[in-house]
């Protein structure tokens, strides 16, 4: 419980990352950071790029009621945590870097902050960090006269001249997905209709841990980098109608998407949820957090089948088109519009 102020709580985060960077002297999961010169506990952190790198840095805003939610049933604050380092995670991940550094500022309202939440929410951000070899290294709290806001922010690694952008996509490039689509949208289809209380089934609760832990894919990203193997590179946040748009649309070129190619997460056949439902999830859902990737022909070869345990489905390929994304379903194409979230759009 946060029995203090402001700086009482700073100061016990500084030192459990302190205590964890003594650990890491000690065991095989160091990330190497000669790059940190200072890290948590003054006004700044202080880095010096490594030779042979650049830097990349990523930054996302989650703001409660919009992003998240905390009544009861849809996420706990160590949820939380992991939630909002995953997405800046991913986001460095869709450069193909490899993640090093966090910052985390949170705003909370008095309430939250006489309780354990922000004891938990870091827990969540820890247990999420170690997992990735990442170190938070700096950040604020702030006090707010309503909701939870977070900004997470990331700073990773790339070798020099590696990053991968959303604009490299060629015509005749093959089209890739990680993971599975639609688990994410489908735990969230569950809280909105007030089903977590009903469902109690292995399939509802892996949708919901879809929703709630999203896993970034972070070695799948910088594999793509290190060997060379993607034209272009995008995380599925908003869905792949859209997200497959914004890549088409940086590239200036076209798109033509296999339906029965599309990785739709099983889960949702378990949970009861029909083909076509199940099919609009996986294009327009999000928050997947899964890659999309373009690549060469005579390179697709190499790629490998998993990597982390996490498999890679060639879904269609790239076309001259400009701009212009087909579904193919039955033998049928008809033109893919994005459906994902876009905030302040007029229907959002």
């Amino acid at each position: 419980m946060n029995g203090g102020g402001e700086f009482d709580f700073i100061e016990r985060v500084r030192r459990r990352e302190l205590a964890r960077s003594v650990q890491e002297k000690h065991t095989s999961l160091v990330t190497r950071h000669s790059s940190l010169l200072k890290g948590i506990g003054d006004d700044a952190a202080v880095l010096r790029p490594r030779a042979g790198f650049d830097l990349i840095i990523t930054t996302d805003l989650l703001v409660e009621g919009v992003d998240f939610r905390l009544e009861k049933g849809w996420t706990s604050p160590r949820d939380l945590g992991h939630r909002a380092l995953a997405v800046s995670l991913s986001d460095a991940a869709a450069m193909g870097a490899r993640p090093r550094f966090c910052l985390l500022s949170v705003g909370v309202p008095r309430a939250l902050w006489r309780g354990r939440f922000l004891d938990e929410f870091y827990e969540g951000v820890r247990a999420l960090a170690d997992v990735h070899g990442v170190r938070i290294i700096g950040g604020d709290t702030s006090r707010t006269p309503g909701g939870v806001v977070i900004d997470s922010i990331v700073l990773g690694e790339v070798r020099r001249g590696r990053a991968l952008a959303r604009g490299g996509a060629r015509a005749g490039d093959q089209i890739f997905v990680t993971g599975a689509l639609g688990g994410a949208a489908g735990g969230l289809k569950m809280l909105e209709s007030g089903a977590v209380r009903t469902s109690r089934g292995r399939a509802g609760r892996g949708l919901l841990l879809r929703q709630r832990r999203p896993e970034p894919r972070v070695e799948w990203g910088a594999l793509l980098s290190e060997k060379g193997l993607a034209t272009s590179l995008i995380d599925l946040s908003d869905g792949l109608s859209s997200d497959l748009a914004h890549v088409c649309r940086e590239s200036g070129v076209g798109a033509r998407v296999e339906a029965a190619s599309l990785p739709v997460d099983p889960l949702l056949a378990r949970a009861g949820v029909g083909a076509d439902e199940a099919l609009r999830l996986a294009l327009d859902g999000g928050e997947d957090f899964e890659l999309l990737f373009t690549a060469d022909p005579r390179r697709a070869s190499r790629l490998p089948r998993e990597v982390g345990g996490v498999p890679v489905t060639r879904v269609g390929e790239v076309t001259g088109e400009r701009s212009k994304v087909r579904l193919v379903r039955d033998g049928r194409a008809t033109l893919l519009k994005p459906g994902g979230f876009e905030h302040f759009r007029r229907d959002a």
